[in-house]
């Protein structure tokens, strides 16, 4: 599958998890699907230079167990960031940004994983 493809792909999961997320009363909420892929945009790109920045550090978590729990929590750390730029999402707390970041990362996952049987 093309990048730009898997890229809007991966944004559009994102927006329906963070949708969903926000249904479920955990501190999470969205306006509506168009705020919750602003919010997916916004997440990514927050990600992706944060991810950038602790590269030129040097700074990688690695993977197994320890490396999945820190991608996590930073995950929804940048849920929270995003909450000051997206006006139609809110983050009262790090219970939804935890739950969210935990739904992201299993239907990405999910979807990858599918995806890999059939490519």
């Amino acid at each position: 599958m093309g990048t730009i493809l898997s890229i809007i792909l991966m944004i559009v999961l994102a927006a329906v998890v963070i949708l969903i997320v926000s249904k479920l009363g955990l501190g999470l909420t969205v306006g509506g699907f168009g705020d919750a892929i602003i919010a997916a945009l916004v997440i990514a790109i927050v990600g992706g230079v944060l991810a950038w920045l602790l590269g030129l550090l040097g700074i990688s978590f690695g993977g197994g167990l320890v490396g999945a729990i820190i991608n996590l929590i930073v995950a929804a750390i940048v849920l929270m960031i995003s909450d000051r730029f997206v006006k139609g999402m809110k983050v009262s707390g790090f219970v939804g940004a935890i739950v969210a970041a935990i739904g992201i990362a299993v239907v990405t996952w999910l979807v990858n994983w599918v995806l890999g049987l059939f490519l």
